[in-house]
């Protein structure tokens, strides 16, 4: 029964990737463009309605009991990992990666295109982080500070662009042929590296929760954002290159 089954599965996966997809291989993009449309709009309601919480002083019990939780914890090594972890969420460590991911993609692919469009994500995060800092205007938490910053809380920077760097990783992750396995490690690794850098700024007491979550749904925003608009691009040059033979 369960080598009928698998021979089954089988016959299926192959007759729609022969079928299905030779008819319809813009598919992929119009999912692409409906599902992280659709993940845009969800995230902006939702940086919306907690940046009007904490602008009301709803979360301030919940930022303190998470912080003063997590801030016991605090021990040697605990400290050096989570230092260490919170560098792979500064500017440096971007450059570093985004180097290494040139040389990959260029090699690879002989393009320019994915790094560039990885560059544009972590761009536009920075960016709009340090207005979105200026217009709120939070003052760091009172708890010990690990690490040095001269920077306003809310939302917090390190969050915004660890989401928007490695979370549009994970989006190329998931476009991209690869083994499934490696997919699903890859995605697993990152998805790591992002909660630890969040959970990094929280330890070290320079953010509150609420300013890592912000973070979080403000670089997603952009991931989805990016998204909807890389793949619009590329289904633009699609059509174009399929018309130009005919015209041709």
């Amino acid at each position: 029964m369960k080598q009928t089954l698998l021979v089954v599965i089988r016959w299926i996966r192959s007759f729609v990737r022969e079928k299905f997809h030779s008819q319809y291989e813009d598919l992929p993009y119009y999912l692409t463009i409906a599902i992280s449309a659709v993940l845009f709009i969800i995230a902006i309601n939702g940086f919306v309605q907690l940046t009007d919480e904490i602008a009301e002083n709803d979360l301030v019990g919940v930022d303190e009991a998470v912080s003063e939780y997590i801030v016991s914890y605090r021990s040697e090594a605990l400290t050096s990992y989570f230092s260490f972890v919170t560098d792979l969420g500064d500017r440096y460590a971007y450059v570093i990666f985004t180097v290494l991911l040139a040389a990959y993609f260029f090699f690879k692919n002989r393009s320019w295109k994915f790094i560039g469009q990885t560059a544009i994500v972590l761009l536009l995060a920075s960016l709009s982080s340090v207005v979105l800092k200026r217009v709120f205007n939070r003052a760091r938490p009172s708890l010990e500070h690990l690490v040095d910053v001269n920077t306003l809380s809310y939302p917090s920077g390190h969050s915004m662009s660890a989401m928007a760097f490695y979370g549009f990783l994970i989006f190329l992750c998931v476009r991209h042929r690869m083994p499934t396995w490696l997919r699903l490690m890859l995605i697993l690794i990152l998805v790591f590296l992002i909660l630890s850098i969040g959970m990094s700024r929280i330890y070290l007491g320079v953010h509150y929760p609420t300013d890592v979550a912000g973070g979080f749904v403000g670089g997603l925003i952009w991931v989805a954002f990016c998204a909807v608009v890389f793949s619009i691009f590329e289904l633009l040059r699609r059509r174009q290159a399929s018309r130009e033979p005919a015209e041709g």
